[in-house]
């Protein structure tokens, strides 16, 4: 029996669609140079939270519901004295999630057609979220903005930070790419 898996929606709308649109308006000569999505990251800390064990557990269920994984534990790189945290310390400093392949296409096409619609008072994301290597990054102040956030899941508040990698991104070809898939940029003019 063959394995009948269907290409998610913006893997197939960007192997057809975009890359030849990018490559003719960036006016790239191949088409291995246009940008393309590598991972997103899902992340959110604990900050002075870490030792409320039930903020932690909201904090990694919230993120193992939104991801469809199992979030992997930071644990603090720095030592720093005015928040009380240790080099390597037992108790994490956050949560994070790599997403790549189809579920990255997945969670993409959820994020911008279901999650940023349920956002309070949106604009469109902001334009001056590119780093210097054409990543993009974008912060919510709550997850109750997910679909699979329950009420009850929602009793404590954190905030996410997602980041979309970007291959051979630069500020503009980025912006063009996530365009392309759809993201909400804020009107320039305001």
């Amino acid at each position: 029996m063959a394995d009948t898996k269907v290409m998610p929606r913006l893997k197939a709308e960007y192997t057809q669609k975009i890359v030849p649109e990018l490559e003719k308006t960036l006016k790239l000569s191949n088409v291995n140079q246009v940008p393309q999505l590598e991972k997103i990251t899902i992340s959110s800390g604990v900050g002075k939270k870490r030792e409320d064990k039930r903020f932690v557990e909201t904090v990694e269920l919230t993120l193992r519901k939104i991801t469809g994984q199992e979030p992997t534990s930071r644990l603090a790189k720095k030592s720093i004295a005015t928040f009380k945290i240790r080099k390597g310390m037992g108790a994490p400093v956050g949560y994070l999630v790599t997403l790549r392949n189809d579920k990255m296409y997945e969670f993409l096409d959820r994020f911008i057609n279901v999650v940023l619609p349920h956002v309070r008072d949106f604009h469109g994301v902001s334009r001056k979220s590119f780093d210097g290597q054409g990543n993009y990054s974008i912060g919510l102040k709550e997850q109750t903005v997910f679909p699979e956030i329950s009420f009850e899941d929602a009793a404590v508040l954190h905030g996410l930070e997602i980041t979309f990698n970007i291959k051979n991104g630069s500020k503009e070809g980025s912006t063009k790419l996530l365009e392309a898939f759809g993201m909400p940029f804020e009107k320039e003019n305001q």
